[in-house]
């Protein structure tokens, strides 16, 4: 691999004429009195849900004479204990804010026409088509109420939406809106029990990030899992700030946890899994990601599972090129409770020549950052 920069920092043709359910958001924030509806995706029709590969497979249509996408394998793994069930697919991605892909964050190797909405949210739709996921935890989302929460509805993910409180994507001339962090999950696979949506604190004093958390019963086995998404602070210098930022949210995570860890006559019960999805701009080394690695809730990080010998993240989650120069990091985590769930499979990422000497964005993926994928399985009680 070529020499870069490693900076522990994180950025900050067709229609679909599918019809599209009406919105199943449990999202208790309402969507903005004025909205930029994009008619491309949210048609106000009645008629059956969205078929996933038809909808697909108009995105390939969309697409079609664009690059190569990324082909990504499943490395599957074997591990003891556990009863079969069949797995939860989760998904984490930070899809890169509109406003800042086309404004702020200056890919000065990506042609501008590959940072336009009308190609971007194909390929973002896409990568999540293609995975399907039951859990679906994104950062940086600025087309939530006109795109994603609308569509998704449609394909039956419920959802909820915290922006950030002062977003940069409010700077940029004609941006949609604040960004901020989702989570969708599937309402065929899931029953929703509680959410709370958190602007993270430190020393009681609240800052932009937020975090979306949400209680969730899985239909098929009864069993409860608490999922999160967060995206922290961004850039050099604030690693301090990063770290407090994480443990607010780790406080949080035990209170909600604790709060549904008794049944219906008050006794306690097993502990509640934990997947923890997020954008945490920081990269292995330092005190945030040592804070969930040590923390009294038993976490672990899935993608570690993908070195030989399971203790190694990959060596990069984003790669870009700005004016500062090149930055090439792992700095996105789906980290799970190592004693309730197991890691059945772990998508892989793609090569350096996969993802071009121009890095990424591309015609070819739509975010600095990569998707990360896993497969869970409950662990016997």
């Amino acid at each position: 691999m070529m020499d870069t920069i490693v900076c522990p920092m994180g950025g900050g043709a067709t229609r679909l004429y599918s019809a599209l359910t009406p919105p199943l958001s449990s999202s208790p924030l309402p969507p903005p009195a004025v909205t930029n509806l994009d008619p491309a995706f949210c048609q106000e029709q009645k008629g059956a849900p969205v078929c996933p590969a038809e909808l697909l497979r108009q995105c390939e249509e969309a697409l079609r004479g664009r690059a190569p996408r990324f082909h990504r394998k499943f490395t599957q793994l074997q591990d003891e204990g556990g009863a079969p069930s069949s797995s939860i697919r989760v998904m984490q991605w930070n899809i890169l804010a509109q406003a800042l892909g086309e404004g702020l964050d200056s890919f000065v190797q990506c042609p501008p026409e590959a940072l336009s909405w009308s190609r971007r949210k194909y390929l973002i739709l896409e990568e999540i088509l293609t995975y399907r996921p039951h859990i679906l935890c994104l950062q940086e989302v600025d087309h939530y109420y006109d795109t994603l929460q609308p569509v998704l509805a449609g394909l039956g993910y419920s959802s909820n939406f915290c922006p950030k409180p002062w977003s940069p994507c409010l700077d940029v001339e004609g941006n949609n809106g604040p960004d901020g962090c989702a989570l969708f999950y599937d309402v065929s696979r899931f029953e929703f029990l509680d959410s709370v949506n958190l602007q993270l604190s430190t020393m009681r004093i609240p800052t932009n990030q937020v975090a979306v958390v949400t209680m969730l019963r899985c239909r098929s086995s009864g069993r409860c899992v608490c999922v999160a998404v967060t995206h922290l602070k961004a850039r050099s210098g604030w690693e301090w700030l990063r770290s407090a930022q994480g443990s607010d949210l780790l406080r949080h995570l035990q209170t909600l946890v604790q709060k549904h860890a008794h049944d219906s006559a008050g006794a306690q019960t097993l502990d509640i899994p934990l997947l923890i999805c997020g954008d945490f701009n920081a990269i292995p080394t330092e005190e945030v990601y040592r804070r969930f690695a040590a923390s009294p809730l038993g976490l672990d990080s899935a993608y570690k599972r993908l070195s030989e010998d399971g203790s190694t993240e990959p060596e990069y989650t984003t790669w870009k090129i700005r004016p500062t120069g090149e930055c090439c990091a792992t700095l996105d985590y789906i980290w799970y409770s190592r004693d309730t769930l197991r890691v059945d499979a772990v998508l892989d990422m793609p090569t350096e020549e996969q993802i071009g000497p121009n890095r990424l964005p591309s015609f070819s993926y739509p975010s600095d950052h990569l998707s990360l994928v896993c497969d869970f399985s409950f662990k016997e009680e």
